[in-house]
């Protein structure tokens, strides 16, 4: 069976020495009351005939409501989850303004068993996190990705 797969765009900035990353707090019930290891790089699932690339294009629009700023994006590789799910992600330096992110809506039945389909958005807040203490909200499978940033960053190859 092949692995699925996700592609995703870590969008960052500059504040004076600092680095900052955007993420977004999953949206629904299994994430709800919990902070540290609850945050995602906006991403989602790709078909074999989509380009990553395109797809991470679009799950940015889907997830945040906006489109990524222009620039160039910087690869920072794939890393398998835990689910056995390999995710794809760039980086992309740029600004956004958290107050007009609106999340897309996913559709699921819950409480589980009930027959009650509910609407829940997909991230429920978009912040601006410095890298370490983004380190510490991210899911444990996407920190590698922060680390590959701040290496990337550090190297002088922006």
């Amino acid at each position: 069976m092949t692995a699925k797969r996700s592609a995703g765009l870590l969008l960052f900035r500059e504040r004076g020495t600092d680095v900052e990353v955007l993420i977004g707090h999953m949206g629904g019930p299994f994430w709800r009351g919990r902070d540290d290891g609850a945050w995602s790089v906006p991403k989602g699932e790709f078909n074999p005939d989509e380009e990553p690339m395109a797809a991470a294009r679009r799950e940015f629009e889907e997830e945040l409501g906006l489109e990524p700023p222009d620039g160039s994006w910087l690869p920072l590789g794939e890393a398998r989850q835990s689910s056995g799910k390999i995710v794809t992600v760039w980086a992309l330096e740029g600004d956004l303004d958290t107050d007009l992110v609106v999340p897309g809506t996913f559709t699921m039945e819950w409480p589980r068993g009930s027959g009650r389909v509910q609407e829940f958005p997909e991230i429920d807040r978009a912040e601006w996190f410095g890298l370490e203490e983004a380190g510490e909200k991210l899911v444990t499978g996407q920190r590698v990705f922060v680390d590959r940033l701040a290496e990337l960053l550090d190297s002088g190859r922006k």
